[in-house]
C-alpha cells in the first residue's frame, strides 16, 4: 500500500508539472504583413493621409442637465393615485346626529331614574329605622307603666289560681286579663303565639257543645293584623272534633293583631282554645 500510494503521488506530480506548463514562445516570429486600409478595392500607389480627427464636443445642453440634477434635484409626480374624497350625504349626518342627540338624552334619563330609585330607597329605609324606633319607645313604655303597677306591693306574681308565680303567656300583653293556657272556657281558655306581637282583639269561642280538648289554630296575619288564614287541628291539639275545630277557627277569623309595618309580608302564628265540658 505504500508503495502504491508513493507511485501514485510520483505520477500526480509529472502530470502536474509536464501538462500545465506551457512551452515557451519562438525567438522569432514569421507572418505576413497586410496593408491596413479601408476599402477592398483601393487604387493608385500612394497611401493617403488620414483624415484629421476631431474631438466630439459635448452639447451644452447635456452638461447644464447634469449641472441642474448635481446641484437641485428635479420634482417629479409619483404615479400614485390621490385618494378619493367621498361625498358627504346631509341627510344621513343629520340622522347620525339626531341619533347622538337621543343616546344623550336617553343616558340622562336612566341616571336620573337611578338616583331617584336610590333616594326612594334610602327614605324607605330611614322611615322603616323611624317607624322601628317609635315602636321600641312604645314597647319600652308599656313596660314601664306595666311595671309601675307593681310598685310598693308585696305580691310575688299576678293571677286568679291562688299560687304563686306571674299567670299568663309570655309573649301576651300585661294589659289583658287573658291567663293563657289556663283552663276554663271563654277568656280563661285562649293563649296565642305571635312572635311577640300583641293583638287588639281575642275573641271567644261561640259553642254549645258537650265535647273537650284543646285545639291549636295556626293564623296568617298581614301588615295590618288582620287574619287572613285559619288551620285549625295543628301540632299541639287534643282533639279532632269537628265541631269544636269549626268553633275554633270562627274565632280565630274574627280575632285582630297589632298593626306592624315592618313585619313580614304574612307573619304565622298560633291561637289556642281550650274546651271543657260545661
Amino acid at each position: 500500500m505504500a508503495g502504491t500510494i508513493i507511485i501514485h503521488l510520483v505520477l500526480f506530480l509529472l502530470l502536474i508539472i509536464v501538462g500545465f506548463s506551457a512551452p515557451p514562445p519562438p525567438d522569432n516570429e514569421e507572418g505576413i504583413l497586410v496593408n491596413f486600409g479601408t476599402d477592398e478595392t483601393g487604387i493608385g500607389m500612394i497611401e493617403p493621409s488620414p483624415p484629421a480627427v476631431q474631438e466630439e464636443a459635448s452639447p451644452p445642453a447635456v452638461v447644464n442637465a447634469s449641472k441642474v440634477s448635481k446641484e437641485d434635484p428635479l420634482l417629479t409626480q409619483n404615479t400614485e393615485e390621490a385618494p378619493e374624497v367621498k361625498k358627504v350625504d346631509p341627510e344621513a349626518e343629520k340622522k347620525k346626529l339626531e341619533k347622538t342627540e337621543a343616546d344623550r338624552i336617553l343616558k340622562e334619563q336612566l341616571n336620573a331614574e337611578r338616583i331617584r330609585k336610590a333616594q326612594e330607597e334610602i327614605e324607605r329605609k330611614r322611615i322603616e329605622a323611624e317607624q322601628q324606633r317609635q315602636s321600641d319607645i312604645m314597647n319600652r313604655t308599656k313596660n314601664a307603666l306595666a311595671n309601675s303597677k307593681n310598685s310598693g306591693t308585696s305580691s310575688t306574681g299576678e293571677g286568679i289560681t291562688g299560687g304563686p308565680g306571674n299567670q299568663g303567656s309570655i309573649t301576651g300583653s300585661v294589659d289583658s286579663k287573658v291567663r293563657g293556657e289556663g283552663s276554663g272556657l271563654g277568656n280563661k281558655g285562649i293563649a296565642y303565639d305571635l312572635q311577640g306581637r300583641g293583638f287588639q282583639t281575642l275573641p271567644s269561642p261561640k259553642y254549645d257543645y258537650q265535647g273537650e280538648g284543646r285545639v291549636v289554630v295556626e293564623v296568617s296575619v298581614d301588615r295590618s293584623g288582620k287574619v287572613m288564614q285559619a288551620v285549625p287541628g295543628t301540632k299541639g291539639s287534643t282533639t279532632l272534633d269537628e265541631y269544636l275545630l269549626k268553633a275554633a277557627k270562627d274565632a280565630a277569623m274574627q280575632a285582630r293583631f297589632e298593626t306592624k309595618p315592618n313585619a313580614p309580608v304574612i307573619q304565622k302564628g298560633t291561637i289556642t282554645y281550650n274546651f271543657i265540658l260545661k
